[in-house]
């Protein structure tokens, strides 16, 4: 039977001072839908092509599944550009978003890619026709350690699934879509959310954070400031034999909040002070790429008006999200690591899952001042 594993607040570990949302998920921000696709078969050694396969696709699809139609103001951050996400480029340059985010494995960008614009082209048949032409958000990570990256199992009907499968509410976490395959300071990661809601007095604004966490090495993890990964090292950094590679991570932030898309690349850059809270040095070879959106505007993509009003929120006000959106991300990729399990892949590697138990006597030994 496989071991129940919950989340970092269900352990009594509590990130920051704002409260999150509902779901305690990015899709506390209202219009915004998750859904995965996961692949998990075979077991053993290597077969080109043919498996162990241990990976999948996370879609994060705004404007409640209408994000064409109704494009949402978006920016970005590359904190180390290790890494890609294509359909970035016009992102940065439009200040806006008009597909769905599709999280996957480093070589199935391209499948993804075509994935979803076959979807989107069906749905709107008048793109590159009557309309303009698209260019998909797809961003990666390299889950080689754990699946047959190069045997590129992640298909269409993979992207259409997790499509299919978004929707508001809780969000499933750990070893699912395209975490199954990804580890995060040596240990079994993957997809992790969290959120945050503003009181009134600072706007009651909702930040959410997802991520698709695969980066670091044990020594150096942190949870709540406290050096939990130089403990745990010592009994179970044996256990991984990966050394070729520090990872990545891919971070989607949204929010209600009504913001430009220079204030969004502005909140994008403290997502990464979230990651390096974790424990990240953002490593030479490591990708640390995150996307941003505000769903309070949407602007839409046919209009015969010459002009659009947007509501912005003035600058003096934003610091309070600047804080939630640290708080969110730290613990977003603390929920992938406590809500994954052991993962074995190919050629028996193993991804051992965070022994949460271990952690939280160490974190209450560390803030009740005694040994453990």
């Amino acid at each position: 039977m496989t071991e129940e594993r919950v989340r970092l607040r269900d352990l009594g570990i509590a990130i920051g001072r704002f409260e999150p949302g509902r779901y305690n998920a990015i899709t506390d921000v209202k219009g915004v839908l998750v859904g995965h696709s996961t692949i998990i078969e075979g077991q053993g050694k290597l077969r080109r092509g043919k498996g162990p396969i241990r990976t999948g696709v996370t879609a994060i699809h705004p404007s409640n599944g209408d994000v064409f139609s109704e494009r949402v103001v978006s920016g970005g951050f590359v904190l180390n550009g290790a890494g890609e996400m294509t359909g970035r480029t016009q992102v940065m340059e439009w200040g806006l978003m008009e597909t769905p985010i599709l999280l996957t494995n480093t070589l199935s960008v391209g499948s993804c890619s075509q994935g979803l614009v076959k979807y989107m082209v069906e749905r709107y048949p008048g793109i590159g026709v009557e309309q303009d032409v698209l260019l998909p958000v797809v961003g990666e990570c390299d889950d080689s350690w754990l699946n047959d990256i190069a045997g590129r199992h992640v298909k269409a009907e993979h992207v259409y699934e997790a499509l299919k499968m978004a929707r508001s509410g809780p969000v499933e976490e750990g070893n699912v879509g395209g975490g199954t395959g990804m580890m995060t300071c040596d240990f079994s990661g993957g997809i992790g959310t969290s959120s945050r809601r503003l009181p009134s007095r600072h706007g009651a604004y909702t930040i959410g954070v997802l991520v698709m966490s695969n980066f670091g090495r044990m020594r150096d993890l942190r949870v709540d400031g406290l050096p939990i990964g130089r403990y745990l090292a010592s009994e179970f950094e044996s256990y991984s034999k990966r050394k070729q590679s520090y990872g990545s991570i891919i971070a989607v932030l949204a929010t209600d909040a009504p913001l430009l898309s220079l204030q969004i690349n502005r909140l994008c850059k403290r997502v990464a002070l979230g990651i390096g809270r974790v424990g990240s040095h953002a490593a030479h070879g490591s990708g640390e790429i995150i996307i941003g959106l505000s769903t309070a505007n949407t602007i839409p993509n046919k209009s015969r008006k010459r002009t659009h009003q947007l509501t912005i929120l003035n600058d003096q006000h934003i610091n309070p999200l600047y804080e939630a959106a640290i708080e969110a991300t730290e613990e977003a990729i603390l929920n992938a690591l406590c809500t994954a399990h052991d993962m074995t892949g190919v050629n028996n590697h193993l991804a051992p899952a965070l022994p949460v138990d271990k952690m939280v006597k160490m974190w209450n030994g560390f803030h009740k001042g005694t040994r453990f």
